[in-house]
């Protein structure tokens, strides 16, 4: 079997007493970064036997997973943080299991789209989530294909390229078009600036900003 389990996108209290169970009962733990896992799995006194798979794990590794399975190991499957297959490499693997007719269990949890969505005071019965926009190709045809849309868009963006992407929505939606943007989402720090893409764009030139964010527009 493989479990899917969600975990906290930064407060450790945001966790189930589901996935906690599962995996206190997996045999292996998958996971993006064993460090970063570590962290979670040691506070909750977890000790299992871990695996790497993060976006650059090959079909080798994929197939390893895959053996496991079939000998009738239960694999619980984490990201670094939130629910695996949201913008990380979850989906090779769950694709594989079910074209090989393995059980597949999602442990649902903490995840950052749906924590911006809702507290972001916009539209919430028809969104779309993107991701991460692309870096360069696709970029420019991204933003003018969403130009006219009549729905909820949600996006994910680094501390690095959030200065540049804030710059290109002024470029594409206008200076005047609302938007909100989330930080830190669930840690100590969060915060959501509700506001014009321009000030936005100028509130977080003036701030020295780290973490992760989100923008729903």
């Amino acid at each position: 079997m493989l479990s899917i389990v969600s975990t906290p996108i930064g407060n450790l209290e945001d966790i189930t007493f589901r996935a906690v169970r599962t995996l206190q009962e997996a045999d292996i733990i998958a996971c993006e970064d064993t460090r970063t896992s570590g962290v979670l799995l040691r506070h909750y006194e977890i000790s299992k036997p871990l695996i790497s798979f993060h976006a650059h794990s090959g079909d080798v590794k994929v197939d390893k997973i895959i053996a496991l399975l079939k000998e009738g190991k239960h694999v619980a499957l984490i990201s670094d943080a939130g629910t695996p297959g949201i913008s990380d490499p979850a989906y090779i693997l769950v694709k594989r299991a079910v074209e090989e007719n393995i059980t597949v269990v999602p442990i649902p949890g903490a995840s950052a789209v749906l924590s911006a969505l809702v507290g972001s005071g916009m539209h919430m019965h028809d969104f779309r989530f993107i991701g991460f926009l692309p870096v360069k190709k696709g970029r420019e045809t991204m933003f003018k294909s969403l130009q006219n849309k009549d729905y909820t868009v949600v996006i994910y963006e680094s501390v690095h390229r959030i200065l540049r992407t804030l710059s290109d929505f002024e470029k594409y939606f206008g200076p005047e078009y609302p938007i909100v943007v989330g930080r830190e989402l669930t840690k100590k720090f969060e915060e959501f600036k509700h506001g014009t893409v321009r000030e936005c764009r100028e509130y977080f030139e003036k701030q020295n900003c780290k973490g992760e964010f989100v923008i729903v527009f």
